[in-house]
């Protein structure tokens, strides 16, 4: 077999040439680890101003900073392009390109399909491609390989696929892409080989499963078993709070128990671009098999109301929302990063605003709003300037995101009344109320 035999030697040798197609929150980390253990790498990006920063040596990632993407492009590793053309110099090509969900809530794998007919342009015998953004089981199988078996070239005779999920977590200080186990899928006993030889070159632990859905259905578990949990809190939040009892008491109670129990938190909605998108991927699937996903669509309508019960409890507070001032403390999704991927303070801040509200915000990581599909009118706004003497101002501040370089104790001892979604002041106070 001259396909297996001339990948599996090129890799003994180290004289292998990685492509990554998607240069964010996914496909610059793994580009760190493959340079980091010498695979030299060509970064692929349909925006020609990323490819000239990173070529520069700069970086537009807080998880990546500019000295990291510096490092590997002096060492001659790295480089950036937007040229597709490109791609057939590559002998292992890893797609890390957005799997949203279209206006309908259905899978949009637009970016997907168009990076396949990319490959297939300057598809040659000896690549080897691998899917790592999140999508439905089956489609590997039944999208990928399809448009590249139209070029004439069959898989596993001429070229390999695989499928391995991402598990990025920005923001995590404890795992990163390396010492993160990656589980790995292909349809064949050599595509899976030569899979996992290549990761295994720079990831600690992989986890080989026997097929390409099988890897597929492995990372929307994941999220989907998050998602069903945080919801799950979410309830209990809305109904302990009825009751008038603390739902983070409970939990930090509840997790002292050492089996049996998990602990998820509460808060103002979903964000991130896998929990609040990935489940319903399965939801889109499961349809063709005449199967329901009760659990999941229950979580996804929970999940996605806080923003508007949060707004509800501010209106509640302030006797209504019209003509308040208010400022939103975090747009970012989650504390310490500036991602604002699917982050509920966008659908919150326009609730806000519509019930007449004066909305401002304040988050060290997001200086100002990227344009969204969702929230086009929130495009362009700005942090305010941090003051602590400017919180009494507001008549609420709410408790969005709990970055760690927010003194929240001063934010209560300023602000007339604090609303609180993360429990970031954790010592009870007349003006901090929780929702």
């Amino acid at each position: 077999m001259p396909l297996y035999e001339d990948l599996k030697a090129k890799l003994a040798q180290n004289d292998i040439l990685a492509g990554i197609i998607g240069l964010g929150y996914v496909g610059l980390p793994l580009m760190h680890s493959m340079c980091s253990k010498g695979v030299k790498v060509l970064g692929f990006d349909i925006d020609p101003s990323k490819a000239e920063r990173l070529n520069k040596g700069e970086s537009y990632l807080d998880t990546v900073p500019g000295d990291i993407v510096k490092q590997w492009v002096d060492a001659n590793l790295f480089s950036a392009t937007s040229d597709m053309d490109r791609l057939k110099e590559a002998d292992f090509i890893i797609i890390c390109v957005p799997t949203p969900l279209d206006a309908n809530r259905e899978p949009d794998l637009s970016y997907v399909e168009s990076t396949a007919h990319a490959i297939a342009r300057t598809l040659r015998p000896g690549q080897l491609i691998s899917l790592e953004s999140t999508t439905y089981p089956g489609t590997m199988d039944e999208i990928v390989k399809s448009i590249l078996e139209a070029t004439g070239l069959k898989a596993e005779t001429d070229f390999y696929l695989a499928y391995s999920p991402e598990r990025e977590d920005p923001g995590n200080k404890d795992f990163h892409t390396a010492s993160t186990p990656k589980v790995i899928g292909a349809d064949s006993p050599e595509a899976l080989d030569i899979a996992t030889d290549f990761y295994g070159r720079f990831i600690e632990h992989v986890v080989p499963v026997s097929s390409s859905r099988t890897a597929e259905a492995v990372k929307l578990t994941e999220n989907i078993f998050r998602a069903v949990n945080i919801a799950l809190v979410n309830e209990l939040k809305v109904i302990y709070d009825r009751m008038g009892i603390d739902i983070w008491e409970v939990v930090e109670a509840a997790k002292t128990k050492p089996f049996g129990y998990m602990p998820f938190y509460p808060g103002p909605g979903l964000g991130g671009h896998c929990i609040p998108i990935d489940p319903f991927y399965l939801t889109w699937k499961a349809r063709e098999y005449d199967v329901q996903t009760r659990f999941i669509e229950l979580a996804g309508e929970i999940n996605h109301s806080m923003p508007q019960y949060v707004c509800d409890k501010t209106a509640a507070a302030l006797g209504g929302l019209k003509d308040k001032k208010l400022l939103v403390l975090g747009v970012a999704y989650k504390k310490n990063i500036n991602d604002q991927r699917e982050t509920p303070a966008f659908p919150l801040i326009e609730i806000l605003e519509q019930g007449g509200a004066q909305v401002d915000y304040y988050d060290p990581h997001i200086p100002e709003i990227l344009p969204t599909r969702h929230h086009p009118g929130l495009t362009g706004k700005s942090s305010i300037t941090w003051d602590p003497a400017a919180l009494g101002a507001y008549d609420a501040v709410l408790i969005i995101t709990d970055h760690d370089t927010v003194d929240y104790g001063t934010v209560r001892d300023n602000a007339k009344l604090v609303i609180d979604t993360r429990n970031a002041i954790k010592s009870p106070a007349e003006n901090v109320l929780k929702a």
